[in-house]
Order: C-alpha cells, then sequence, then structure tokens
C-alpha cells in the first residue's frame, strides 16, 4: 500500500503535520462483514501512512496491548475528552497520567451547551488553566450539543479569551447552519475561530447532512470549501508555530448515524460511501495543503 507520508520539512526541525486516524471512524471497518480487530485495525492504520490515533483511554483490560501497539507501529496516541465542569476535567486529566502511554494532547468536547456568556466563559478559562498547569495541551472542539455549539457565541469566546486553542470542525455549523452556500457574514465568523486553529477535524457536510461522501475522487462541490477552510487554519497556525511542534489533522468520518446509509437502523454494509477509502483520501489532500503552505514557512528568515 502507498504510504501517505510524502511531506515533511526540511528547515532545520520545522513544524510537522500529523495525521491521526480517528479511532471511533474505525467502528465497523473490516473485510467482507468482519470488522477489524484491534491488532488489525493498527496495522491498517499504519500501513496506509497515518501518523497517529486520536482515541479514547484504554479499558484497563486492553490498555498493555494499547501500549504494545503504539510502541510497535511508532504511532502517536491522542484522546478525547467530554467534561462538564473544571472537577471532570482534573480527574480525566489524573486518568490520563496514571495510563502508561503517550498521550500528546486532549481533544474536548465540553457538554454543557446551554451555558452561555460570562460563565461560559469562565468555565473555558477554568479548563485551559488546567491544561497549562499539567502540561498536556488541549484542544477545544467546535461542535454541536456542546458549549461551542453556536458559532457566533464561539466567536465572542474567541474574541474574550487570548489562549483558547480550537480543534476546527465545520460541518457542525455547516449543518446548524443549512449553508449550502457560503454567506459573507458566515465566512467571516468562521475566519475568525480559524485564527485559533490548534487541530483540524476533517468531515464534510452539505448544509443537511453532517456528514457526506465526497466521491471517490472528492467530487463534491463542498470539499472545496472545506480544503479552503483547513488552508486557512493551516496558514494562521503556522505564522505562531514553534520550530519543532506538531499539527494535528485527524481525519474522522463517524459510522452510522454519521454515516448516510440506506437504512437508519443498518450497519455499514449499508453506507453509501467507504468510510476508509475517504479517510485515506483525506489524509491525502490534508499533505498537499500542508505542502503548499509550509513552501512560504520554509522561506521564513
Amino acid at each position: 500500500m502507498k504510504s501517505l507520508k510524502t511531506c515533511t520539512l526540511t528547515k532545520e526541525a520545522g513544524p510537522r503535520l500529523e495525521v491521526l486516524m480517528s479511532w471511533w471512524a474505525m467502528n465497523g471497518i473490516g473485510e467482507e462483514g468482519c470488522e477489524w480487530s484491534i491488532a488489525e485495525k493498527f496495522r491498517h492504520i499504519a500501513e496506509a501512512g497515518y501518523d497517529g490515533i486520536n482515541g479514547f483511554l484504554p479499558s484497563t483490560e486492553s490498555a498493555a496491548e494499547w501500549r504494545r501497539l503504539l510502541d510497535h507501529y511508532g504511532l502517536s496516541f491522542s484522546v478525547n475528552a467530554y467534561p462538564k465542569s473544571a472537577q471532570d476535567m482534573r480527574a480525566f486529566i489524573s486518568q490520563v497520567k496514571s495510563y502508561k502511554g503517550r498521550v500528546s494532547f486532549i481533544n474536548a468536547q465540553v457538554l454543557t451547551p446551554f451555558l452561555t456568556g460570562q460563565p461560559a466563559e469562565a468555565l473555558l478559562q477554568q479548563l485551559t488553566d488546567i491544561s497549562e498547569q499539567s502540561g498536556l495541551p488541549l484542544f477545544i472542539e467546535t461542535h454541536r450539543g456542546t458549549i461551542t455549539q453556536d458559532l457566533i457565541r464561539t466567536v465572542e469566546y474567541v474574541e474574550h479569551l487570548a489562549n483558547l486553542n480550537l480543534t476546527i470542525d465545520f460541518s457542525h455549523y455547516v449543518v446548524a447552519g443549512e449553508m449550502h452556500t457560503i454567506s459573507d457574514e458566515a465566512e467571516m465568523l468562521l475566519q475568525k475561530l480559524l485564527t485559533r486553529t490548534t487541530s483540524i477535524h476533517a468531515r464534510v457536510s452539505n448544509g443537511e447532512q453532517v456528514q457526506v461522501s465526497i466521491g471517490d475522487s472528492g467530487e463534491h462541490p463542498m470539499l472545496h470549501e472545506f480544503e479552503r477552510w483547513w488552508r486557512s487554519g493551516m496558514s494562521h497556525w503556522l505564522k505562531c508555530s514553534k520550530p519543532d511542534s506538531l499539527f494535528p489533522f485527524v481525519c474522522e468520518l463517524g459510522p452510522a448515524p454519521y454515516a448516510i446509509t440506506m437504512d437508519e437502523f443498518a450497519g455499514r454494509q449499508h453506507e453509501i460511501s467507504d468510510r476508509w477509502s475517504q479517510s485515506l483520501l483525506f489524509a491525502e489532500r490534508a499533505r498537499e495543503i500542508w505542502k503548499q503552505q509550509t513552501a512560504s514557512w520554509l522561506d521564513r528568515p
């Protein structure tokens, strides 16, 4: 299988793109109706050229196997958190540190969608402070059903919180706002969020479904808009990046009901697209965009 690892910087230890596979996206993936085992999933992820996995803290029963496979394939590992409070985040970080794996960062969906204004900003600041104190980077995901579910108020968070770092997943705002086309007003707000890009989750929405097939060769017209946002987010991040820093790009195509199926209650065999193949296409596009953006970074004095 052709490796996706085709783009590296040559200017000393320059910032580097990390293309990650979402472990959630591996649900139901396999051959002939048989889902791959944990070991098989690791092997396919590594052979496809991914740099790491974005997933969840392993259970006690599978922790040793995860450590062994991460070490064997040399994959990075980041985890997702779902806090509702500062106490939740402290407890989760304690769990992360008790796991003897190599957790590089935490992606958080803050499950307080009805918390707004100053209380919401105070909570986000608390979570950010806890992250900085622990030494584990924390990225807040733009996601429906969370503290960032509303585009306008998330822009206010960015304007009021100088150290708020975001995982950009605009599929949620595109579907929530029925953005079949992107208005000037929406673009202005989205661009404000892109100035805080520290990670990207790759998924494409058409304004009606949160996750659509992009076609065998990426021919869906909305892919152009998302690639434009990914390019902008990478550009903003590179302007402030340190020489040895990493930029995570997560291929996150979820199983049904995120994936469109012929039957709402059907399994993967009824999905209208191949999530594994489309994830590989996202990874390829991410590396192409990164190569374009880092060309200008290499020209910096």
